[in-house]
């Protein structure tokens, strides 16, 4: 039964859901009023399920703070609601899309994503995933319970993130693979080159990691437990390089965005990432050489500095411990190869 892995499998660093965002002043002259009620009327087509997950999901703020369902609104208040989207169709156009497999027998197969590829089709995305190129190649792939649209598939990792993915390929992998995610015994190291260099060698981050208020599409991190999932992160510093470090991440959790959000908590945001503050010179001095250096840099890999590059489980059949590498993508090993010959001359 596959039904007890859902609320953590898809939490792998995965695309963020798009929401519907409302925005509502409530009158003066409003009378008291229970706040699912009131927004079950105010939206369009929302039902008062829906409005009541949202507000369990902490998606609805009033003046700036997670609300209950029975809340009673009050005149002046400032209510935030996001909603997800609604789905579109969750049948999956096959595509010949070529996949870069490392490995694969009846019951698996894990294959190498290059970044800009999306994993699965949604909102923005419907064509071109790494799934139309699956259903293309594989018939039948089974689907974890809550996912459709989505079969193969028991974890993800972003658009913008190259590196390894595992694919079950049979009911009996996807099961098994599940369950692995599910508690943890998934062997996942990721390489990053981030701001900064770090103060020790090596370390652990505890922090849950939850939606942003101010921003739903980002997340952040939350070491007093308030909100979010717990999500744990170990790193080691493989290479310092004065204003930046390449570093290996081990992920003990698998949460939405883990490790970008992990570091820019720590300070050190991920080169290049846009969407954590990453895309601006964190670190270094203030000279044009410098400056066009970096956005140079940028330019050659116009994407969050990230990469799954390894990936260790047991076979779900044979039960034999299976261990996979990527190497670097071009982008990424230039834009090292480049850090590293740039503090060189410096010296």
């Amino acid at each position: 039964m596959l039904s007890d892995f859902e609320t953590d499998n898809f939490d792998d660093e995965d695309e963020v859901v798009l929401f519907e965002r409302f925005n509502f002043t409530v009158d003066k002259g409003q009378s008291p009023m229970r706040i699912d009620k009131f927004l079950t009327d105010k939206v369009a087509n929302a039902t008062r399920n829906k409005v009541q997950n949202a507000i369990d999901l902490g998606n609805v703020l009033v003046n700036g703070k997670p609300t209950k369902s029975n809340y009673k609104i009050k005149p002046s208040d400032e209510i935030k609601v996001f909603l997800e989207k609604p789905p579109r169709d969750t049948e999956v156009v096959p595509e010949k899309i070529p996949l870069d497999i490392l490995f694969e027998d009846e019951h698996l197969l894990v294959v190498n994503k290059p970044a800009g590829m999306v994993v699965h089709p949604a909102h923005g995305n419907w064509t071109g995933t790494l799934v139309n190129g699956l259903v293309y190649h594989f018939n039948q792939l089974p689907t974890l319970p809550g996912n459709t649209g989505r079969p193969g598939l028991v974890h993800r990792i972003d658009k913008d993130t190259s590196g390894l993915l595992v694919i079950a390929k049979s009911e009996i992998a996807m099961t098994d693979l599940a369950n692995q995610f599910f508690h943890h015994t998934i062997e996942r190291a990721y390489l990053a080159l981030v701001w900064g260099e770090l103060q020790e060698d090596e370390g652990t981050i505890i922090a849950h990691v939850g939606r942003s208020a101010k921003d739903r599409k980002v997340m952040d991190a939350y070491p007093d437990g308030s909100q979010g999932k717990h999500a744990v992160t170990h790193w080691k510093v493989l290479e310092r390089l004065r204003y930046v470090s390449l570093i290996q991440c081990n992920l003990e959790t698998g949460r939405t965005h883990q490790i970008r959000a992990h570091m820019k908590f720590m300070g050190h945001p991920l080169f290049n990432d846009a969407m954590y503050g990453g895309d601006k010179i964190r670190k270094g001095t203030q000279f044009s050489k410098y400056k066009s250096f970096v956005q140079n840099c940028f330019a050659i890999m116009p994407r969050q500095a990230l990469h799954a590059k390894s990936l260790g489980f047991v076979h779900p059949v044979t039960k034999k411990h299976l261990y996979f590498e990527a190497p670097l993508p071009e982008d990424f090993s230039s834009v090292l190869d480049k850090w590293e010959k740039y503090v060189t001359f410096e010296d």
